[in-house]
Order: structure tokens, then sequence, then C-alpha cells
């Protein structure tokens, strides 16, 4: 069974790729540039580094492809090889401008030590930064890809990024009150404050200023401003740079938008404005990402940090805690793993403990199925109502993406295995490895797909309430923050529903 995806990149109302397949295409280009040699700058040999044509070149005409072997459910002795192949291609012009954003994402960096903003079309060496690595990282996870140099990279650069979500359909970063609050918590330290001596060394510029992703943002100790001493200030490009190096955000705008909500949600307050910045850019009046544009912690913003201001106002969808769900016992566990799959600041520290517990995949694929039955629903509407060439492509497109998740998640040895049911998982066997006959057919093969996928996400979120959930709020990190949530009433009734899972 071969499912083929030819890519065109998605691009938002804003002119900017849609994450997902930046980071694709983005590690996509890697793994075709493996393995990264080592190149001469200067005088020195910089290992894992790759000329700027190479990257172009290879941008050209990019292939990467999912495959999974496993014996037919009908036939054992008979082997069935599922295979998804996804195709990037660019002229040069576009794939040098493509690298200028993996550049301003913070993806790749010169390899000589020095900022440079510009990615030339050839001569330039380029390595990975910490947070290029962490994006291969997953993507290799997610997709089976085992390269050595992949597992070394990791071991010199380990970067634990802010992974934030997007809207499906808009790719906008969701930004309640909650996740935001959650952002400022890592924006400080998540030990303690990284407050510098003097303001040369605070405001200076380093590549590698918060390469584990875990360090807050340089501030100075003392800054004196017309007359008057400031504590702990930082500037705008300082802000800027550690939300751009250490969460999933690949745009500056992103990083002036997150910033500006700190603002708004007095989090953090102004203590020189710069001018200049906001009259050449009327809209960013709240926050300048110049190194002229100074700020400090708020009040309110330290009450966030020790954990003594309750929270603002509700996430924009956390009014309802989600519908019955068919064959699931309505616990208290259940209903709080519905109000953190509803809350997308409960969902960030969720993932966040899920990585740690090696777990991740229940809620990437939990997340995953939700899209793809979307699109999925809309996609045959379409086709439905309206045949024609275009909406069947769609409806491939979507197969594609069928093959994609069981690959990744379903198929017996997939990278992400979860832990479900046998019988379910032979059913997605035998339904996966049918081929696929009359476009007509594919309609109904996908009516069929989506309904088996529901079926295996019912069993995860199952999985994750007995299992997670508890774990989660057991765990120290996260008490405090968890305070601010009230996720099921009472903390005496937290209590009681851990005691009687300790029991089981």
């Amino acid at each position: 069974m071969h499912q083929t995806s030819s890519r065109l990149l998605r691009m938002t109302d804003d002119d900017r790729p849609f994450t997902r397949d930046f980071k694709d295409l983005f590690s996509t280009l890697i793994v075709s540039l493996l393995p990264l040699g080592s190149h001469r700058v200067r005088l020195t040999k910089v290992d894992y580094t790759f000329l700027s044509e190479d990257a172009i070149n290879n941008l050209g005409s990019l292939k990467f492809s999912q495959s999974n072997r496993m014996p037919d459910p009908k036939d054992p002795s008979r082997i069935v090889t599922t295979t998804t192949t996804t195709t990037f291609s660019m002229a040069k012009d576009m794939a040098r401008s493509i690298c200028q954003r993996f550049v301003e994402a913070r993806f790749i960096e010169s390899a000589d030590g020095k900022m440079q903003p510009v990615y030339n079309m050839k001569g330039s060496v380029w390595q990975l930064t910490a947070k290029g690595v962490a994006i291969l990282d997953r993507f290799c996870a997610r997709n089976g890809i085992q390269q050595k140099q992949v597992a070394e990279l990791v071991s010199l650069h380990c970067c634990s990024l802010v992974i934030l979500e997007r809207e499906q359909h808009s790719d906008k970063i969701l930004s309640d009150r909650g996740t935001v609050e959650v952002i400022f918590r890592r924006f400080v330290g998540t030990e303690s404050r990284n407050v510098k001596p003097n303001v040369a060394a605070a405001d200076s510029d380093s590549l590698h200023d918060y390469e584990d992703g875990l360090t807050g943002v340089k501030m100075a100790s003392e800054r004196r401003v017309n007359g008057k001493v400031y504590k702990d200030t930082f500037t705008g490009k300082a802000c800027a740079d550690w939300l751009i190096d250490c969460c999933t955000i690949v745009d500056k705008r992103e990083a002036i938008e997150i910033a500006s909500l700190f603002v708004e949600f007095e989090l953090i307050e102004t203590v020189v404005q710069d001018r200049s910045f906001m009259l050449q850019n009327p809209g960013c009046h709240l926050f300048q990402p110049t190194k002229y544009s100074v700020y400090q912690i708020s009040q309110r913003g330290k009450d966030v940090i020790n954990g003594t201001s309750s929270r603002g106002r509700p996430s924009e969808s956390e009014a309802g805690t989600g519908s019955q769900r068919n064959g699931v016992v309505r616990d208290s566990n259940t209903q709080r793993l519905e109000k953190i799959l509803n809350d997308p600041a409960l969902r960030l520290l969720f993932r966040e403990n899920l990585r740690e517990t090696h777990c991740e995949e229940n809620l990437s694929f939990y997340k995953d199925v939700n899209d793809f039955v979307q699109s999925c629903k809309a996609a045959i509407r379409q086709a439905e109502s309206a045949p024609s060439n275009n909406s069947m492509d769609i409806i491939k497109e979507i197969m594609a993406q069928a093959y994609g998740i069981y690959n990744a998640f379903l198929a017996p040895g997939s990278p992400c295995e979860l832990n479900i049911d046998h019988q379910l998982r032979n059913n997605l066997a035998t339904r996966m490895t049918k081929a696929v006959g009359q476009e007509n057919g594919m309609i109904e093969t996908l009516q069929e797909v989506t309904s088996l996928f529901e079926t295996a996400q019912n069993a995860v979120f199952k999985l994750m309430a007995s299992d997670s959930v508890p774990k989660f709020l057991r765990n120290a990190k996260y008490e405090q923050q968890l305070q601010n949530f009230n996720l099921d009433g009472s903390s005496r009734g937290v209590e009681r529903s851990l005691s009687r899972s300790n029991r089981k």
C-alpha cells in the first residue's frame, strides 16, 4: 500500500508557512543532509555543519518516505508494507527564502559563533541550534528515523522547548491568559532568575544564552533610567530572543504578540519605550522588541511566579468540560482529563509531564486524530456535495494523512506505538492493508478508518485518565501552578481521588 502526498507549503493569512509544515520541511531537509560533515570556519573545523548551497540544492527536490512492514492479518506468511511518501519541491530563490526563515526561527545559525542574520546563496557554513536539534529529534522520534548523528546532536544540545499549540485552520498560537502565564513562568526561569551583575552583561548578544530552554531571560540586577534605579530589568530584544529560542515560535511577529500579552495581562511593565520603533510600527505600542526598550516584572507577575495570584479569565475553551465519551465511565480522573484537554494551558503542562514520563505520544495521537477527523469529515462533505477532481485530490491527501497517523502510532512496531487492545490493532491492520481500489471506494474506506481511529482515540483517553492524570497531579513540579486550575472543585477531593488511585 503506497500513499503519495505532494506538499505545497500552506501559508497563513499573514504570509507565513504553517508551522507544522515548516518544521517538517526543516527536519526533512536536515535528514537529507545527513551525515553532516566537518567544515573549516577560519582556522577551525566545525563538526555537524553544512554549506548554504547544499541545503538550497536539496530543497529543490525533497522526498520523505515513512514505511511499515507487517504480516498480513489474513495471511501471516505474507508481508505487507504500507508507505507514505511526502515530496517537497521549490526553485532556488524560494529555497533560499525558506532557509532565511530557518535562520529567523532560530533553527540554524552560523557556525562561526557570530550572529549572521542573512542566509547567503553559497559559501556560508551553518549548524543546528539547540532548538533546531529539538525540532529534528521530535520529527525523527515520530517517524521512526534512527540516525546516529541525531542522537549525537541531542546529547550535545539538549533543549527543553515550550511546545505551543496552534489553531488548526489559522495556525495562530493559542494565547489565552492561562497559557500565557505558563509561558511567563518559564520565561522568568524554572528555578531562579537569570540576573546579571550589570547592564552590559544583561544586554550582550550571544547565540547560546538560552541553549537549555530552561534558563530565564537575562536581567540586569540594577539599571539606572532617568536618574531612577530599577531592579531586574530586561530589554525588549532579550525578551523576544528568549521567546524565539525557547518556544516553538517561528516568526518574530509571534514573539511580539506573546510579549505584548505579557504587558496586556500585567505580567511585565514598561520602564522605557522605544518611540522610534513605535513610529515605524504603529501596532507595537505595548511592546517593542529592541535593545532600547526596557521592561521589568510587575507585581502581578511576581504574584503569578510565587503562586499568590488567582487565575485570570478562563481559557477560551474552558467553559465546557466536553461531551459524554462513549464507553468511558465519568469518574473524577475522566472529568479532570476532559478539563485538561479543553484547556490550552493545562494541556501544555500535561504534555510536558507526559514527555517526562515518556508517553507524550498518547496526547499527540489524541490531538492528531481530532484534527484528522475534522479535516476528513469536511473533505467527505465537499466530495459528496460537489464531486470534482480537486475534491478527490483532497480525499487522497486525507488518506495519506491517515496512513501517516497509522504508521506513526498504530502499526505494529511503529515508532510511537500505542498501547491499545490487540483486537483493535488487528482490525486497524486489516483495514489499512486493504488496497484502495476505485476512487469512489476511497470515501467509504476513509469513513471506516475514521471510525477505527476514534475507537483507538477512546482507548487512549481511558489510558491517560487512569494512568497519566494521577501522575500529573502528584508531580510536585506542577503543584503550585495547578492550584490556579479548579480541576475538581476542592483540594480535599484531589487527595481522596489520589488515595483511591494508590490503592488500585
